[in-house]
């Protein structure tokens, strides 16, 4: 049976319809309003030291202090924000959502988006400037992605098959896939590229840059705890690679 071009897992397509209402809602609502949202559910650094930024001033409170470590994935600064994200969820965030099913894809979008905001916090303490957007949830999606990407032996991707191939096939360690050329050099320029476009190109956050530690943050996190949300743990039954390997 012929496979459609555009599969894409429900759960890929709720988190994008919920991305793109909440920001044509911030576009629609006044200025005033709009900036109570990023106060409330933006990841603003200052907020956890009361001492710096006053008890109060924020809004949201302790509640608030936790969820912001995954709410502010869900806005973004313009059009052009929420749509780049989009395509890169789309097209990392898809075979992963697949794998992984989706409430385990729901917490690892919610880990991964928690680790960029850790690490943003750490390198930028009492910082007041509200950090948006679901580049860093994206970037654990890609790091998850080559986990398993090129596990099949004889990985074409042009192939039809090779995406179902792919989530369905067992991962190796991460030393073994840390070894293959081709993840080395995605690793290599993902990284070249989000270092060179941080620290000199805008979009990202609200105060106009990228925020690259948030980026690093959920990809060494996708990396990692990729084996906790992994549920291939060995070949399906009906997995023709099974037949394959033993023919």
């Amino acid at each position: 049976m012929r496979q459609p071009i555009l599969n894409v897992p429900t759960v890929i397509t709720v988190l994008a319809a919920a991305m793109l209402a909440i920001h044509l809602l911030r576009v629609a609502v006044s200025v005033d309003t709009g900036i109570e949202i990023l106060a409330l559910f933006a990841f603003i650094p200052a907020r956890f030291d009361p001492a710096f930024l006053g008890e109060g001033v924020l809004p949201g409170g302790t509640a608030a202090n936790v969820w912001t470590f995954v709410s502010y994935a869900f806005l973004h600064g313009d059009w052009a924000h929420v749509g780049i994200n989009l395509l890169w969820m789309l097209a990392f965030g898809s075979p992963v959502a697949r794998r992984f099913g989706t409430v385990r894809f729901l917490a690892f979008f919610a880990v991964t988006a928690a680790a960029g905001a850790g690490l943003h916090l750490f390198t930028h303490e009492d910082d007041l400037a509200p950090m948006i957007g679901a580049s860093a949830a994206v970037s654990g999606c890609m790091a998850a992605a080559i986990r398993f990407m090129f596990a099949s032996e004889g990985f074409v991707p042009w192939r039809q098959s090779a995406l179902e191939d792919s989530v369905r096939y067992p991962a190796a360690p991460l030393l073994t896939v840390m070894r293959d050329r081709r993840v080395i050099a995605f690793v290599v320029v993902w990284f070249a590229i989000n270092l060179a476009f941080g620290i000199g190109a805008p979009a990202g956050i609200v105060e106009g840059s990228i925020a690259w530690q948030a980026h690093i943050g959920g990809f060494v996190a996708g990396l990692l705890l990729f084996p906790l949300f992994d549920p291939v743990r060995s070949f399906p039954d009906d997995n023709p690679l099974t037949r394959h390997r033993n023919g």
